[in-house]
């Protein structure tokens, strides 16, 4: 009957886990989302501010893609630099790793 109780409660806990898990991403997803919200807010105020002024009046197209270009510009080097940095921490681990197979 104990063996059962135990088994019971490591189930519940694996639950209890993955349910946070699940939360944990659906608030970082959300959490993202309305940060893109604001930066897409902020390039589009900047580039009516900024940029329209100097073009021709029926130019919203051309205002377009400048904000069009700036957003992938930005999500470019944003998921390049994530990529360079998930690499370098993944070679440190490797090398961690490496280290620690020779020494233990």
């Amino acid at each position: 009957m104990g063996e059962k109780i135990s088994k019971f409660t490591k189930e519940a806990l694996n639950l209890q886990l993955e349910i946070t898990k699940q939360m944990i991403t659906l608030a970082t997803n959300g959490l993202g989302l309305v940060a893109a919200l604001a930066w897409n807010s902020v390039i589009q105020d900047a580039v009516n501010t900024y940029i329209k002024p100097y073009l021709p009046v029926s130019s919203g197209l051309v205002s377009l893609l400048i904000y069009a270009l700036l957003i992938t510009v930005l999500a470019v080097t944003v998921t390049y630099q994530l990529a360079k940095l998930k690499g370098k921490l993944e070679k440190s681990l490797g090398d961690s790793n490496v280290d620690n197979k020779n020494h233990g």
